[in-house]
């Protein structure tokens, strides 16, 4: 389930594709929550309703306000990592987010998107505000502390690496690149693979709405 990128193009490894396939496990934790879900064959994105993990999120935002998944009740929530300097695999989910928000209308108002920065080293609170500001203005930045982001990455069960550059700030990051969304409750219902398209990722917060 968890997909992870490099900022660059890679072919990848069989010890990658056995790390997705691991993860796959873990967040799904009993396989049989997901067959037993009624909504399975409605939902474009892979159905995890049942897993439990990053209750007790809690992170500082682009604007100094420390969030919490509580914050957040009543709307849906979708979670996605990365860092400013990514050069495609982030702009490119951010627009795509963006374009769910366009394609929900006025339930665009239910949608929230959290953005947590796998980069705290780089991507300051000013940075991440301007980068948000890029896509839309109702977005946040979560930035966990650097000796946080291990402990953020595993309540989520998702992958980074940081990759050295020729000079000491020309890293990148290689990280999972999927989707987690949440309901209005802050339950975990889905998870919404790299790649999975604008229309189908509304159609599955437009059911979870309508569950409301």
């Amino acid at each position: 389930m968890t997909q992870h990128f490099s900022s660059v193009p890679a072919q990848p490894t069989s010890s990658r594709r056995r790390f997705v396939q691991i993860t796959f496990a873990c967040v799904a934790g009993v396989p049989a929550l997901v067959a037993c879900s009624p909504d399975v064959a409605k939902f474009k994105s892979t159905d995890v309703t049942g897993a439990t993990f990053a209750e007790n999120l809690r992170l500082k935002d682009q604007y100094g306000s420390v969030r919490t998944l509580k914050d957040f009740k009543g709307k849906i929530v979708v979670v996605f990592f990365g860092y400013t300097q990514c050069p495609d695999v982030c702009p490119t989910s951010m627009s795509t987010m963006a374009e769910v928000k366009r394609l929900l209308g006025a339930q665009g108002d239910l949608l929230q998107v959290l953005f947590i920065t796998v980069d705290p080293e780089r991507d300051t609170q000013p940075l991440l505000k301007e980068y948000m500001a890029s896509f839309d203005p109702g977005f946040l930045a979560l930035r966990p502390e650097p000796d946080e982001l291990k402990g953020v990455a595993t309540d989520f069960k998702i992958y980074f690496k940081k990759v050295l550059g020729s000079t000491p700030t020309s890293y990148t990051m290689d990280h999972s690149a999927g989707k987690y969304i949440f309901d209005t409750e802050g339950r975990v219902r889905l998870f919404s693979a790299y790649g999975t398209d604008a229309v189908s990722i509304a159609s599955d917060i437009k059911i979870l709405l309508s569950a409301v």
